[in-house]
């Protein structure tokens, strides 16, 4: 292995939360007046946390989104995650397989830190990593694209970023790895490969990111 951390996003990474969350932001968000198709959600607020959300409607419309925006959206996420989520297929034997080959790996995500957790508890992932290893954008301010967060997941578990691989899913991910100095691996399961520009490789099924990482 050449690398001394892995560093996992975890919508559409390590949960297939993806369709399920973008479903109910364009949903609500056109409940709200601004018209969203799913297409638009994933293209524009995939990868996203909450703020930035808010800023793109802020700057397409003039309007504010309401002041439970956020709280509203994830009780109606939490609901869907707790009676349908499922983990990607084929994380588990990629977790297993860093663990036996002694390769430490953690969880970096824009979501909240309850929407991390809620996501991997409903999944059976919680266990494999633990309160030590989850990552939230609110931990540092800023989410991606920034790469305060891998920056900041790097530093707690004491490796330098050279040393540490990303698997990403969105182009906000990819493109906060990069600024970080960090080698990222561009997963194509939802979004087109060339949306992913930067990537150290690409691959569209869980089974081939081993044979990427070593």
């Amino acid at each position: 292995m050449r690398y001394d951390l892995v560093i996992f996003d975890n919508d559409g990474v390590l949960v297939d939360s993806e369709p399920i969350s973008n479903r109910i932001l364009a949903s609500f968000l056109t409940e709200l007046g601004h018209p969203t198709t799913y297409e638009d959600s994933i293209r524009d607020y995939m990868g996203s946390a909450m703020h930035r959300i808010h800023d793109l409607v802020l700057e397409r419309s003039g309007q504010r989104l309401p002041d439970d925006f956020d709280d509203v959206f994830h009780g109606r996420v939490f609901d869907a995650f707790r009676s349908g989520l499922l983990p990607v297929p084929g994380v588990d034997e990629v977790l297993r397989g860093l663990e036996a080959g002694g390769v430490p790996y953690c969880v970096a995500s824009s979501g909240s830190h309850e929407r991390i957790r809620v996501a991997l508890r409903t999944t059976g992932l919680y266990e494999r990593f633990g309160e030590e290893r989850v990552f939230s954008s609110q931990d540092v301010g800023r989410g991606k694209p920034a790469p305060d967060l891998f920056l900041h997941a790097a530093e707690v578990m004491g490796v330098p970023a050279g040393r540490c691989a990303v698997v990403e899913d969105s182009p906000l991910g990819v493109r906060a790895a990069v600024a970080a100095g960090m080698d990222v691996y561009g997963f194509t399961a939802m979004t087109p490969g060339e949306r992913l520009s930067g990537a150290t490789a690409l691959f569209s099924a869980m089974g081939e990111l081993p044979a990427l990482l070593a």
